[in-house]
């Protein structure tokens, strides 16, 4: 009997050999990511908007991108491509929070939010597709929120942005599961 994947220990190097790419980085969830990833055995680089605190990590490649700037997106992730010499997993983990119900935020702060944690995982991940589909192991990997299925109060914005991108996974893993390209969303 097998024991089934989820409540298995991962080998310290099961993502041995593969070059994964991550947004936001550079602190919080973004960076326990990377460092996770590296400790399985995984090359990354890593894409914020301030990176300076991985400044001589001799683990983490970092790159400075701001997710709502398609050309900051396209360069950077050229540039960590070149350097990684190929792409196998996608993390979009930039994002922000908002508080509030729906009548707290100005139009201008949902404009920011969504184009936070909505545009700005679609900008990466239309700079990274192309390197994915060269990819035998190519993963995404978008991170949601319990926000997105939950209802929970004061989080208005925050929740109908989080519920975008697990809608937005779901149409990426239908669009993208012919090219081997596997996309998936942790909440």
């Amino acid at each position: 009997m097998s024991i089934p994947s989820a409540t298995r220990t991962p080998a310290a190097g099961d993502f041995a050999g593969l070059r994964a790419l991550v947004t936001g980085g550079a602190s919080g969830i973004g960076l326990a990511t990377a460092r996770m990833l590296t400790a399985r055995g995984a090359t990354v680089a890593v894409l914020d908007r301030d990176p300076a605190a991985l400044a001589g990590d001799p683990e983490l490649i970092s790159f400075t991108a701001d997710v709502t700037d398609d050309a900051s997106v396209g360069a950077a992730v050229r540039d960590a491509v070149a350097r990684l010499g190929g792409l196998d997993i996608l993390v979009n983990n930039a994002g922000i929070g908002a508080a509030g119900t729906v009548a707290d935020n100005a139009d201008a702060e949902w404009h920011r939010v969504l184009d936070v944690n909505v545009v700005g995982l679609v900008r990466v991940t239309r700079a990274a597709l192309p390197h994915l589909r060269a990819s035998a192991h190519a993963a995404i990997v978008n991170t949601c929120s319990i926000a997105a299925t939950a209802g929970l109060p004061q989080r208005a914005l925050y929740s109908a942005s989080k519920g975008a991108v697990l809608a937005l996974t779901l149409a990426m893993a239908a669009d993208h599961v012919r090219e081997g390209i596997r996309v998936n969303c942790v909440n």
